[in-house]
């Protein structure tokens, strides 16, 4: 059975098989609660970079169930599941999900109440529409790329955290919780065409804003949030690390200077451009004088918005992620809780991911299909499997 749980307990989402920002939208809807259905494919098929269930700590939450979509019973059996289904998401360049007989108007015929969510790179239409790509160009084509880096230095990736995740998967999830609200009051789905290069520009809105009035330049890491101001970037430290500093208004920069001793040392104007050299020169080798450790002792309890550049690893350990439990354990792997928080209908992660196929028919049974209903679905070619198997690690027995 189903633990119900989270502010979307209770709504049913069918997840067909992807990469990237479609399983971490559907890991966002399973930690709030939602009951996502993963229908994979029968073998792995090493999309991306080929990751053994296990670590794939994005499919979290999940029950599974496999499916040859090419075929007309694979296809027959997939709109069945739709039928009870309250969103779909898939994953696919545009016309894919079509060609399969799996699309918005074949789902929706059978089931009018559907939120059907689409998450591509460029979108479902326009000229780039059907063209491959990742994280890397869908940034690059919205400005983003550009802005980030040294003015010395080509523009440097943010890893793949602004395409992939905060331009696709996060909006993907944010329109599907808009639909289903805007579905219980009209009765009517709908389809949602998340594009990464849409949700990148998106994120970037603010700096549209500043170019406007001239505050922003198009030149790369000359501006305030770019590494641009030397009260607001990174430094090296005596033993090698990095600290990071973020002292924008005058006040934390007062703190800052108190806290580094340089509060009586002759020094530029804080919003002084011409004199940014000069105090970058004197932030550069004051940070390097002590160790990144013995700079967090200093700014303890401190409003200098200082902060030491931490590893993933270092960042788990951290007091403050300690104290609010900011990491979970599930199966064998620590990683980040879900969020945000509620503090009546929390939401959590039921289990680790699944194996193609596991909890299957539990999940099936919790979908209201009768003991028939799922031998038919099988018939047609839908797999199950029973829990645990094969082995979620290494390092399982």
């Amino acid at each position: 059975m189903i633990v119900r749980m989270g502010p979307l307990a209770g709504l049913r989402v069918l997840e067909f098989e992807a990469i990237g920002p479609a399983p971490f939208a559907g890991m966002m809807l399973a930690d709030m609660g939602a009951d996502v259905l993963l229908v994979d494919r029968a073998t792995d098929a090493r999309l991306g970079f080929g990751r053994a269930r296990w670590y794939d700590v994005m499919m979290r939450g999940r029950r599974s169930v496999t499916l040859d979509l090419k075929s007309p019973q694979g296809t027959e059996a997939a709109l069945r599941l739709c039928e009870r289904a309250d969103v779909v998401i898939e994953g696919m360049r545009p016309g894919v999900m079509e060609r399969l007989g799996l699309g918005p108007d074949a789902m929706l015929a059978r089931n009018p109440r559907l939120v059907y969510g689409r998450m591509t790179g460029w979108g479902q239409h326009g000229p780039l529409a059907e063209r491959a790509g990742h994280d890397i160009n869908y940034i690059a084509l919205s400005g983003v790329l550009h802005a980030m880096g040294r003015p010395d230095q080509p523009p440097a990736p943010p890893l793949n955290l602004v395409g992939d995740f905060g331009g696709g998967g996060m909006m993907l999830a944010f329109g599907i919780a808009c639909a289903v609200i805007e579905a219980r009051s009209s009765g009517r789905g709908q389809v949602i065409d998340a594009a990464m290069v849409d949700g990148a520009s998106l994120l970037a809105t603010m700096f549209t804003g500043m170019q406007a009035t001239g505050a922003w330049s198009e030149t790369r890491g000359v501006n305030v949030l770019d590494g641009g101001a030397p009260w607001y970037d990174t430094y090296r430290t005596k033993d090698d690390r990095f600290v990071a500093i973020g002292a924008i208004e005058p006040k934390f920069y007062r703190e800052l200077l108190e806290r580094l001793g340089l509060a009586e040392t002759p020094l530029p104007e804080q919003q002084d451009r011409a004199g940014w050299p000069e105090l970058r020169t004197v932030f550069t080798r004051t940070f390097a004088s002590r160790t990144r450790d013995e700079w967090c002792t200093v700014f303890e309890g401190s409003d200098a918005c200082f902060a030491p550049v931490l590893t993933f690893s270092e960042a788990r350990a951290h007091p403050h992620a300690q104290a609010r439990s900011a990491f979970t354990k599930v199966g064998t792997i620590e990683q980040p809780a879900p969020v945000p928080r509620f503090d009546r209908t929390p939401g959590g992660t039921r289990r680790p991911p699944p194996e193609r196929g596991e909890l299957g028919r539990e999940a099936l049974q919790d979908w209201g299909f009768a003991a028939a209903q799922i031998e038919q679905l099988t018939a047609l070619g839908v797999g199950v499997a029973a829990a645990g198997a094969p082995s979620r690690s290494p390092d399982a027995t």
